[in-house]
């Protein structure tokens, strides 16, 4: 990996300019960030305006300005742009910390265990809501039913969802108060079975249970912030906002408390007009909060086969998957955003669904011309001949390497050996010339994104399996990995004029770590620590002396 020498082009760019008395100076920093053409540049210094932004960068060398009104010596820290998740669910993240936590559950026992306390520690709200369990991390892989849950709680309604947030499980009380009885239907589009509600189906319970108060999503997304800040993200893709989300979002900017920076795409056409009308937003409140874009669902997740395959599951040919819009509807969503100048995101995650995403977007490419960046969330498994075409219509690949640490023995499971060439096919996207995005789909995997990068770089979890790397051939390098979690992730966005990078005129948003991540392994990259983040110049986070090292966990 080289580092591209900074003196020239800072010289070329900035040489005439003369600090004012408010500039900041960050000097003897171990800096690091990629270049617009994906080379590692190192730097030493950075000096920032008083409006937030980065007038010009320093190499070993060169010499500082004297008239600036603040100098902080990094004393050799190593540094970072901050870094941006390209696909989290900002409040959901927030709510999630605040419900029943069941993340690495390693049994229905310890499930039930967790639901018990915590019915026993709360009496508010009276619906029970939690997330985060994953049978695949049980010893029978069975999915929880009614039953079970009733055997833990059943004097109030328990709601508790998978956790990749495609599939739930309800109590009687739950489904009682739902209206659910042995003749209820699942809509297209989905699922029920021994109480548990897939992809559509979930809508038969969840419009039943009280909305969540908005003194309770300020908390939320107070949460989630807090959250984002304390492991280096300084900016994230919400993507599926609703309404509610916006308002809170609104409510934060206003009073001036909302310090990450949100790119919001809308849950669905509906949303989309209800919160941004005929047009994208302007970014709000100095940069943190725009509506520019959609997301849509072309089908489920992988770990409750919603997914839709080509062909069916390989432990389970009586089902391929679920669909969840025909290829109509598909289009006409797409093109009902797309006409007003609204960014497309779409999630597919199973090769069926991204070969229809892809058909779709090839078709709507032909009338809406110019710089769409098309986006598809996920892309996790596609048919190897579907690859090349990405490229050619200009779609993005928003991609989650902890996915694939996650789910590589489901995966194996799921799709056979013969599938798995497309499967998680990262460095074989990017050299069909493909663009990509990182992030991490939060809450579904941990926010932090270093076991992301790390993943990115070795195709390894957190344990170092399985050894050499997952289908190692589709590792990426670092330059590729930390540009997917920068620049790229920004451009995504159509952020990149601003954040991605500290290049002159782009938001000072950078993070000070524990290690060089160019010289880390990446088991060393995986638990790397942010001792500092900052937000346009102004830091918003610094790790207390006695913190414990953040988690770095796998679903």
């Amino acid at each position: 990996m080289r580092s591209l020498p900074l003196a020239l082009t800072a010289l070329l760019a900035t040489a005439s300019i003369t600090p004012a008395a408010a500039d900041t100076l960050i000097d003897n920093a171990n800096g690091l960030q990629v270049t617009a053409n994906g080379q590692l540049q190192r730097f030493t210094g950075v000096l920032i305006g008083n409006d937030g932004r980065v007038i010009r960068l320093y190499a070993k060398g060169e010499v500082r300005p004297k008239n600036v009104a603040y100098r902080l010596d990094a004393k050799g820290r190593a540094m970072l742009p901050g870094l941006i998740d390209a696909h989290g669910h900002v409040i959901g993240l927030g709510l999630a910390a605040l419900d029943l936590d069941l993340t690495g559950t390693r049994s229905l026992a310890e499930l039930q265990n967790r639901l018990r306390a915590y019915a026993a520690a709360t009496t508010t709200p009276r619906w029970i809501r939690g997330r985060g369990w994953n049978q695949e991390l049980w010893a029978d892989k069975r999915f929880p039913t009614t039953a079970d849950l009733d055997a833990a709680v059943s004097d109030r309604p328990v709601w508790l969802e998978r956790v990749d947030g495609h599939a739930a499980v309800g109590n009687s009380l739950a489904l009682r108060e739902a209206g659910i009885t042995a003749k209820t239907k699942a809509p297209a589009g989905g699922r029920i079975e021994n109480g548990m509600f897939v992809d559509a189906a979930r809508e038969l319970v969840e419009k039943h249970i009280p909305p969540t108060q908005p003194k309770q999503l300020d908390r939320a997304l107070l949460k989630a912030q807090e959250i984002m800040l304390s492991q280096g993200l300084t900016a994230a893709a919400d993507m599926g906002t609703t309404a509610e989300d916006w308002n809170t979002m609104r409510r934060l900017g206003d009073s001036g408390r909302l310090q990450v920076r949100v790119l919001s795409y809308a849950l669905g056409v509906d949303n989309l007009v209800s919160i941004a009308g005929p047009a994208p937003t302007q970014w709000l409140y100095d940069g943190k909060l725009k509506m520019g874009g959609v997301k849509l669902y072309a089908d489920g997740a992988l770990g409750s086969r919603g997914a839709y395959l080509k062909a069916p599951y390989s432990d389970m040919p009586s089902t391929r998957g679920l669909p969840l819009l025909d290829d109509a509807k598909l289009k006409n969503l797409a093109s009902r955003a797309a006409m007003d100048g609204f960014q497309v995101a779409v999630h597919a995650i199973g090769d069926a669904a991204n070969a229809q995403v892809i058909g779709a977007i090839e078709e709507l490419a032909a009338t809406y011309k110019g710089d769409r960046r098309w986006r598809i969330e996920h892309a996790q498994v596609l048919d190897p001949a579907d690859i090349p075409r990405l490229a050619k219509t200009g779609i993005i690949a928003s991609m989650q390497p902890t996915h694939q640490t996650s789910d590589r023995t489901m995966a194996e499971a799921r799709l056979g050996e013969a599938r798995l060439a497309g499967a998680y096919a990262w460095q074989t996207i990017v050299r069909s010339g493909a663009r990509m995005a990182l992030g991490s789909d939060f809450p579904v995997e941990s926010p932090n994104p270093f076991p992301g990068l790390s993943a990115a770089i070795s195709r390894q979890g957190l344990d170092g399996q399985p050894p050499g790397g997952w289908r190692p051939q589709d590792r990426l390098t670092l330059e590729q990995a930390l540009a997917g979690f920068t620049r790229d992730a920004a451009y995504a966005g159509f952020a990149e004029d601003r954040i991605g990078s500290l290049d002159p005129g782009h938001y000072a948003d950078f993070i000070f770590v524990d290690r060089d991540i160019e010289t880390a392994s990446a088991a060393e990259v995986a638990r790397m620590q942010v001792l500092e983040t900052w937000v346009a110049g102004k830091r918003v986070y610094q790790r207390p002396a006695s913190a414990p090292a953040t988690p770095a966990h796998e679903r």
